[in-house]
């Protein structure tokens, strides 16, 4: 198939979605952004977007990824408390959510744990279920729900997890002939790498401002 083919496809596909399927897409995408420049409506537009997705993905046999728009939600209403500045959530927290880093070692760790529960979800999906490319679309289910809490915290590796997650996503849905969802994913991994960026910047920005005011505190006791 040529490029023009696949352009053509997809504007055309785009042309006959429905109203609430554009909607899904417009809101996924809104999400994105508003979240890569930390926004807390993003997870108002995650609302929207996990509430349609999880119909469609069911209908074309991706349970998984249908159970985890289920998850999305659940996250989106988590990730608007963690990021409000409301007097409940300061009291949860004790100061103000702030960007993070997490070392190296605590994410091998984890990527080997989720790599087994991957494989072992995969294994009964292949078993039990209809589902196809059971253990890669267990794999994208069990990480996209990791990486989605690392959002929640301000955690800034989780737009690398999930440039991965979009890649294999990608592959996932070209096999099942989705070619606008592929290229939606696409615009996710451009979009999650700006993100990877942005976080980066706040967090050297909120370093230096935590570096000056135990600057300017331990100038105050001498």
């Amino acid at each position: 198939m040529s490029t023009a083919d696949v352009s053509f496809d997809v504007l055309s596909y785009f042309t006959a979605m429905s109203t609430l399927e554009l909607i899904a897409v417009f809101a996924s995408l809104l999400y994105v952004v508003l979240a890569a420049k930390g926004h807390i409506l993003c997870w108002l537009a995650a609302i929207v977007s996990t509430v349609l997705y999880t119909v469609i993905f069911y209908e074309v046999y991706l349970w998984m990824d249908s159970v985890l728009q289920v998850y999305y939600l659940l996250m989106a209403v988590y990730g608007w408390l963690c990021w409000s500045k409301s007097k409940l959530i300061t009291r949860l927290h004790d100061k103000e959510l702030r960007y993070s880093q997490w070392p190296l070692h605590q994410h091998l760790l984890i990527i080997i744990i989720l790599a087994v529960i991957s494989l072992m979800l995969g294994w009964l999906m292949a078993e039990f279920t209809p589902t196809d490319f059971p253990y890669l679309d267990s794999a994208t289910t069990i990480f996209a729900v990791f990486a989605t809490y690392l959002v929640t915290q301000k955690v800034l590796e989780n737009w690398l997890y999930f440039i991965v997650i979009d890649l294999v996503s990608i592959y996932l849905y070209l096999a099942k002939g989705l070619l606008p969802t592929a290229a939606l994913f696409g615009c996710y991994v451009i979009l999650a790498g700006y993100g990877y960026w942005q976080w980066r910047q706040q967090y050297k920005q909120q370093f230096r401002q935590q570096q000056g005011d135990i600057y300017l505190n331990s100038s105050m006791l001498r």
